[in-house]
């Protein structure tokens, strides 16, 4: 039985403790006697206050790909061009900087992209390497040694490529080894870089001493972004050789983009750049001559 000063203690341990708050219910009590206190009972089922949803802005997308708007810019001749890359490039050895010539085309991101090879007038690159996939210790595997050709085989050649140790720049595939090309599975290593052989390119023949000689003083090319890139020079070139060199492209990407028939009805070259390799690019106006009459194209082919 509890003491009396129990009993004392449980009563004041009640008569301190909080009483509870009464819960007021809008049916019982009218709003404007007690706004607040049924303002503070209303929830919402998102969490939020009203129970408005955060809209986020979709960026919008564009179709195709950004280009400059050529009349708010400058352009330069190529001679101008050129003048001032071989200022940027002064004191570098001529033979080892090279021109670049970048052509943006206005094109849909989800448009068929160009990828080809052209042979320029002036070949800027001698160090070409070839490999050959045809059948092991075969007389074409021979003659495409003899040909120029660095490496050539089937199981040796993919065990190369699978090790990364390739030594080429370029791949040709004998029509009768496609079907070993295609069980080796070697899309993803040689796919990235550019080398692997398809019907397409052209570089899966019948005829394959025939296409290593031809490819010999080509170059490689494909559309990157809206861009199509390569080297169209050397530092060393006179305007004349570069001027055929930049004409033999552009018409190639033209007639590439004809070539597509009705896919690429919706692309066109929009903007031709000249950059060197240390150098900053100067967009083209399509002109030839130097803006200063002072400045002949003679006097661009002496040494810097």
């Amino acid at each position: 039985m509890a003491t009396t000063n129990q009993c004392l203690a449980s009563l004041a341990r009640l008569s301190l403790a909080a009483p509870p708050r009464p819960v007021l219910q809008s049916s019982i009590i009218p709003r404007f006697l007690a706004p607040a206190a049924i303002a503070q009972q209303t929830r919402h089922a998102s969490g939020r206050q009203g129970g408005k949803k955060d809209v986020k802005k979709k960026r919008r997308q564009f179709k195709g790909y950004r280009v400059d708007r050529l009349e708010a810019m400058q352009q330069f001749s190529l001679c101008d061009a050129i003048r001032y890359s071989r200022a940027i490039e002064v004191g570098k050895n001529p033979t080892v900087v090279k021109y670049d010539l970048a052509v943006k085309l206005k094109t849909l991101k989800s448009g068929p992209s160009i990828k080809s090879r052209i042979r320029l007038p002036h070949p800027v690159r001698s160090d070409r390497r070839i490999g050959v996939i045809c059948k092991e210790n075969s007389a074409l595997a021979i003659q495409a040694r003899k040909a120029g050709a660095v490496a050539v085989g089937e199981e040796s050649l993919f065990e190369i490529i699978r090790n990364g140790t390739m030594s080429f720049t370029s791949m040709i595939c004998d029509q009768a080894s496609a079907d070993k090309l295609a069980k080796a599975n070697l899309g993803r290593l040689l796919g990235p870089k550019g080398l692997m052989p398809s019907v397409r390119q052209k570089t899966i023949t019948g005829n394959v001493l025939a296409l290593l000689k031809e490819m010999a003083g080509q170059d490689n090319y494909r559309e990157k972004d809206g861009v199509v890139r390569i080297a169209i020079g050397q530092l060393g070139f006179t305007p004349e050789m570069l001027a055929d060199n930049v004409k033999a492209f552009v018409s190639a990407v033209k007639d590439d983009i004809v070539d597509l028939g009705d896919a690429g009805s919706s692309k066109e070259v929009h903007e031709v750049v000249l950059s060197t390799t240390n150098g900053t690019g100067f967009s083209l106006n399509g002109g030839f001559n130097p803006t200063e009459e002072d400045i002949t194209p003679a006097l661009l082919n002496s040494p810097m």
